[in-house]
C-alpha cells in the first residue's frame, strides 16, 4: 500500500507548477529584487506578480500585501506590531480561547508587556460567543483577533458578523483574523469582513514552506517587528525570498482555479470518512466543524498518540491536534474550549484532507481503524 497522507492541516504537498517556478527563479532569476540592475528588476517582477495574484484573490490593493516567513510571523506582526504602535492610546485586546499558538503566545508576551487580553469562550462547536464579544468591547479596546477557521476541529467563525460588531462599536478598533486554515478553502474577503489584517501561510495551500503573507489595510497604524534594509516599504525588512514568493503566488493562483469543484471533492472525502467512522466504529465522537478539509474524531479507550503511531506503521499519516503542538504533551485549548472531558480530548485525532486525496484512501483508513482499535482498546484497558 502506498502512503496515505491525511495531515494536510499541518502542511501540504507542493504542486508541480509551484516547484517549476521556484526552480526557474533559483536557476535563472536569482537577482536581489533591491538591486538597481536588470537582474534585480527581473527578480522584482516575480514579487510584484505574486502580489497581484494574491490581491486579486482577496479583492484588495496589491500595495496592501506584505510577504513574511510564514503564518507565524504574519500573526506576530499583526499582534505585536499594532500593539506597540498604539500602546499609548489603548492596551486592551480581545481574542478567543481556541486560537493557534502563533496568536496565543504573542498575546501572552503582550500581557507581560502590560496589555490586557480578554479570552472569549466558544460553544460546543467551537464558535465564538458573540454576546460575550459585545460585552467585552471597551473604550480602550485596541484590537480583536479571532481566527477564521480553527486548525484542530475546522470550526468556521462568523468573521463577517464579528467585523460588523467590532466596527459598529468603534471603527478605530482593529480587527485581525488568522486565515491560515481558511485561505484556499474559503473565499477570504477582508474588506467584506471589515478586517484590517489577515494572515496566510504558503505551505497550507500546496505552496512552499517558509513563506506567507499578511494583508494590512491601507492606513492601519502598525510598527514593523523586523528591522533592517527597509524592504517592503520598511514593514518587513530582509531580502525577499523570491523563489518562495513566486511559489506562493503560483499556489494562490492555482488553488482558486475551479475552486468549487476542488472544495466539493475534499468535502466529499471528509463527509464519507466521518459517516463510515460514526456508523461502523463504536465509542467515537465527531468534533468536526464545517470547514471542508478537517475531521476531528475522538476514539474512546485509546490515547491519540498510540493510535497515531499505529496508523503510521501502516503508512497512514494523521495528527493528534495542531502540528505546532501535537509533539508536546500539552492539553489542547481547543478541545477543552469546546467542553471535551479528559477521556475525549486525550483520544482525539485530526484527519485533514486535500485535493490529492481520494475516497478510496478514506476507506482504507477506516478499515485500518476498524482493525486496530479493538486490539489497542484491549491493551489500554489492562
Amino acid at each position: 500500500m502506498s502512503e496515505i497522507y491525511f495531515d494536510n492541516g499541518a502542511t501540504t504537498r507542493a504542486l508541480p507548477q509551484v516547484r517549476e517556478i521556484m526552480d526557474e527563479v533559483l536557476e535563472k532569476e536569482y537577482g536581489n529584487p533591491s538591486s538597481m540592475h536588470m537582474k534585480g528588476f527581473d527578480a522584482e517582477k516575480y514579487v510584484n506578480h505574486a502580489k497581484k495574484i494574491i490581491a486579486k484573490s482577496l479583492k484588495v490593493d496589491p500595495k496592501e500585501i506584505y510577504f513574511t516567513s510564514g503564518g507565524t510571523e504574519a500573526n506576530n506582526l499583526a499582534l505585536i506590531g499594532t500593539a506597540f504602535a498604539n500602546k499609548r492610546e489603548r492596551k486592551h485586546i480581545i481574542t478567543s480561547c481556541i486560537e493557534h499558538a502563533s496568536v496565543y503566545n504573542p498575546l501572552s508576551f503582550l500581557e507581560d508587556e502590560g496589555f490586557e487580553v480578554t479570552y472569549l469562550p466558544v460553544d460546543e462547536h467551537g464558535i465564538v460567543d458573540l454576546e460575550a464579544l459585545k460585552k467585552a468591547l471597551r473604550k480602550d479596546t485596541l484590537m480583536v483577533s479571532i481566527m477564521c477557521v480553527n486548525n484542530e476541529i475546522g470550526a468556521i467563525e462568523p468573521v463577517e458578523e464579528i467585523g460588523k460588531i467590532v466596527k459598529s462599536f468603534d471603527s478605530k478598533i482593529l480587527f485581525h483574523t488568522d486565515c491560515i486554515q481558511a485561505y484556499g478553502k474559503l473565499n477570504c474577503y477582508p474588506k467584506k469582513w471589515k478586517a484590517d489584517m489577515i494572515s496566510v501561510s504558503g505551505h497550507k495551500i500546496h505552496g512552499p514552506k517558509g513563506i506567507g503573507f499578511i494583508y494590512i489595510k491601507n492606513g492601519t497604524k502598525i510598527k514593523p517587528i523586523i528591522w533592517g534594509g527597509n524592504q517592503q516599504k520598511g514593514m518587513r525588512s530582509g531580502t525577499e525570498n523570491v523563489p518562495g514568493i513566486a511559489g506562493l503566488g503560483k499556489a494562490a493562483e492555482l488553488i482558486y482555479e475551479n475552486h468549487e469543484e476542488k472544495i466539493a471533492h475534499i468535502r466529499e472525502i471528509k463527509e464519507h470518512f466521518i459517516k463510515r467512522v460514526m456508523e461502523e466504529i463504536p465509542d467515537v465522537k465527531d468534533n468536526s466543524g464545517d470547514a471542508p478539509h478537517v475531521a476531528s474524531i475522538s476514539f474512546l479507550g485509546v490515547r491519540s498518540e498510540v493510535l497515531l503511531h499505529a496508523l503510521e506503521e501502516r503508512e497512514i499519516y494523521v495528527s493528534a491536534g495542531s502540528a505546532c503542538s501535537s509533539n508536546k504533551p500539552e492539553v489542547s485549548g481547543t478541545l477543552k474550549g469546546i467542553g471535551l472531558t479528559k477521556e475525549y480530548y486525550e483520544s482525539t485525532l485530526r484527519f485533514s484532507f486535500s485535493i490529492f486525496n481520494t475516497v478510496e484512501e478514506a476507506d482504507i483508513c477506516v478499515e485500518a481503524l476498524k482493525e486496530l482499535l479493538p486490539m489497542l482498546r484491549r491493551f489500554t484497558r489492562r
